[in-house]
């Protein structure tokens, strides 16, 4: 009985990092009355501190050790190296003018009495072609509010449109952080894994523009809609179907690096200066989350080798009977953590490595695991009110956070399919 408690009590030393980060995280946050006034960087750093302090590994340098070898391992260093390449890919896109002809193109094509709908699939086929939630929400809604204030509409409901379609891209696209981040942790491939959720969210996706549908039939607003420059699509179209045909994100990414250069040259965009600054500019972009992951993967590797990452597995897991209640716990461990960051990617970073040793101990395909980390993620992300896209489409539409969270109907039927996806074992293929 003793020794039963007094693992209990390592456990719960081990695992006090986690809890110190969260605690200075959400407390720090409450304070401030900010969830992104408070730098997740320092509450790991923060955390960090403390796990060297409470290990018993022999002298600091040993412990520092320790935390550098998850910090630097090789999962962790090709993470990072993806995030430089799609920080410098989505830079120089900004800047040779492809994200502003992406938003007119898409916008261009929107039938005047299917305007939801349009401005839903708009969304979703941006985030799919930047990566980006947050960079969609402030590339579209100020469009879509716009048309709101003019023909009358409901402003929340209009905004929420557009915040919705965008965690569509958030889940899916190859150059998404959360994607990044949920294959690399579950050693899988993007394109495998792209082929595993889109059957999960695809079906949500297409309720959800039926209800716009049926919804906008009545809408007849045509969108004023700037220039379009055709050749600027091409980076967005070749990385996606570059991806999608299975190539390595690295050389997708390097190959969307050198023809967005090609292409701001040729149209004088920017010169070779310009071109490297632009290039700078979304590599450091990607710095926070960057130091983030290392730091996050240092912390957990402490985690792990105080036996951490046991207790919380055995815990977890000591009723669990199969595949479906693996996955369950894996939906639940980063939902929960999403909760208490605010940050799907940081989410999937900080319990990528226990839904990974679930899935290895339950045989879980890596492939379902990565889906089930992504979507739960963005599920939770499009649903709390401190999150940062919503808050960055309401601030951007003048209206409070929470009036656009009756209208999220994405992310709502997004989580109702990922639900059904692990108590009906479909994809069946993956679920096996």
């Amino acid at each position: 009985m003793n020794e039963l408690k007094n693992n209990k009590i390592k456990g719960w030393i081990a695992l006090s990092p986690l809890i110190v980060f969260l605690a200075v995280y959400l407390l720090s946050s409450v304070v401030a009355a900010d969830f992104y006034k408070v730098p997740v960087a320092s509450a790991f750093l923060i955390a960090s501190v403390y796990a060297l302090a409470v290990t018993k590994a022999g002298p600091v340098e040993e412990r520092v050790k320790i935390f550098s070898a998850g910090a630097g391992h090789g999962n962790i260093m090709l993470m990072i190296w993806i995030f430089v390449l799609a920080g410098a890919f989505a830079g120089t896109a900004q800047d040779m003018g492809a994200i502003e002809s992406t938003v007119n193109f898409t916008l261009r094509i929107l039938p005047g009495n299917l305007l939801y709908a349009g401005l839903f699939l708009a969304s979703c086929f941006i985030s799919m072609s930047i990566g980006t939630s947050v960079g969609t929400i402030v590339a579209l809604v100020p469009v879509a509010s716009g048309i709101a204030a003019e023909a009358g509409m409901n402003m929340a409901f209009v905004t929420a449109i557009v915040a919705g379609g965008a965690f569509f891209g958030d889940n899916l696209s190859f150059i998404s952080d959360t994607t990044i981040a949920a294959t690399r942790t579950q050693d899988c491939s993007m394109s495998d894994k792209f082929k595993v959720n889109v059957r999960i969210v695809a079906p949500a996706a297409v309720i959800v523009a039926v209800l716009y549908v049926v919804f906008g039939l009545s809408v007849s607003v045509v969108p004023e809609v700037g220039e379009i420059n055709v050749v600027k699509l091409l980076p967005y179209i070749l990385v996606i179907g570059l991806a999608i045909a299975g190539m390595n994100v690295m050389s997708v990414l390097a190959i969307g690096i050198a023809v967005n250069a090609v292409i701001g040259f040729g149209y004088g965009d920017f010169d070779w200066v310009g071109w490297l600054a632009s290039a700078g500019k979304g590599i450091a972009g990607m710095g926070e989350l960057i130091t983030v992951t290392l730091l996050a993967g240092g912390m957990l590797e402490v985690i792990k080798h105080n036996g951490g990452l046991d207790f919380i597995i055995s815990g977890l897991t000591k009723r669990i009977s199969g595949k479906r209640g693996a996955e369950f716990s894996i939906a639940a461990i980063v939902a929960l953590a999403n909760l208490c960051t605010a940050n799907n990617t940081i989410a999937i970073i900080t319990t990528g490595s226990i839904a990974r040793d679930i899935s290895r101990k339950y045989g879980v395909d890596p492939r379902k695991s990565a889906s089930i980390l992504d979507t739960f993620s963005c599920v939770v992300q499009g649903i709390i009110p401190y999150g940062a896209q919503i808050l960055m489409a309401s601030g951007l539409a003048g209206i409070s956070a929470a009036s656009l969270l009756p209208y999220m109907y994405y992310p709502y039927i997004m989580g109702v399919f990922a639900i059904l996806s692990i108590l009906f074992r479909f994809p069946r293929k993956y679920s096996k």
